[in-house]
């Protein structure tokens, strides 16, 4: 008996309790204010995620670019290397099992020429570059620095707007590029930028940080530089919507550059044994060997 006693004292304590703080609590007003701003809670709407990867046989240049890359983008996700010996079609499959809507992908060809291949794998459309002259910030040293999954402020050439292609270039790279708002990886600020300048018919990326209010920079790698190729109308497949005319692949630049050296070569030994041909002929007899 002694044992119901206490447990009924407990419950009735614990009710007395409660109709208390109920009582504390204060009610919700019917009305509001239409000036009053109602607290709203900030969420992710943008829900851009990016697929980085590459394919076998990539340089180790190539792979220190592909992993600046990953620890840039705070929306970005990795994927193991992905077979050469594959459609490209496969790549659809796999952005849709990591629940990614872009795509970023290194092609290797020759352990020499590397592809960069952008795609919006909802409706296309997929651009695909030559990369070149490639520096690393492991190379360059830099003192610039910017912290991890901090977002870019994106500032693009006054040329990307005079042609078609080049605004779709822009929109593409934006929306690769750009890390989106409240995302739950990326830090509330911007502390630094990445330009894209279309320079000598390709387009120059360079990344800087904002040191300073007033707008100073500091620049903090890497450096690449990116040669349209061709620009088609679904992701990793469709119609070629673009080709670029002035586009030389690399191997028939290889091809030309080898043909040129051997033209010179050509000339310059000619050149030279008119030279010595052309010198007087001396006696034999008249040769110092000392």
């Amino acid at each position: 008996m002694g044992k119901w006693k206490l447990l009924k004292r407990k419950m009735e304590k614990g009710q007395e309790s409660s109709s208390g703080s109920s009582d504390s609590e204060t009610e919700v007003p019917q009305t509001r204010n239409s000036d009053d701003v109602p607290k709203t809670r900030n969420r992710w709407t943008n829900r851009q995620r990016l697929l980085i990867f590459a394919s076998r046989g990539i340089t180790y240049r190539d792979r220190h670019l592909m992993n600046s890359f990953k620890g840039m983008l705070a929306h970005s996700k990795q994927e193991c290397k992905f077979e050469k010996k594959d459609n490209l079609a496969v790549i659809n499959e796999i952005a849709e099992m990591k629940n990614c809507n872009r795509v970023m992908y290194f092609e290797n060809r020759k352990k020499s020429d590397t592809y960069m291949w952008l795609a919006n794998m909802e409706t296309g459309p997929t651009l695909k570059f030559l990369v070149q002259n490639v520096h690393t910030m492991e190379e360059l040293k830099f003192t610039g620095n910017c912290l991890r999954g901090s977002r870019p402020f994106l500032s693009f050439d006054p040329g990307f707007d005079e042609h078609p292609w080049s605004r779709v270039v822009k929109e593409v790279l934006a929306q690769t590029f750009g890390t989106p708002a409240y995302h739950p990886k990326s830090q509330p600020f911007f502390d630094h930028v990445f330009t894209f300048r279309i320079l000598d018919k390709r387009i120059w990326f360079r990344n800087y940080q904002v040191v300073e209010e007033d707008g100073s920079l500091v620049e903090i790698g890497p450096r690449f530089c990116l040669n349209l190729v061709k620009i088609f109308d679904g992701p990793f497949s469709g119609a070629i919507i673009y080709t670029n005319p002035n586009y030389v692949a690399p191997n028939k630049a290889r091809r030309l550059a080898k043909q040129d050296n051997t033209y010179v070569n050509r000339i310059e030994q000619k050149a030279k044994r008119s030279r010595i041909e052309s010198l007087p002929a001396g006696n034999p007899e008249e040769l110092d060997f000392n």
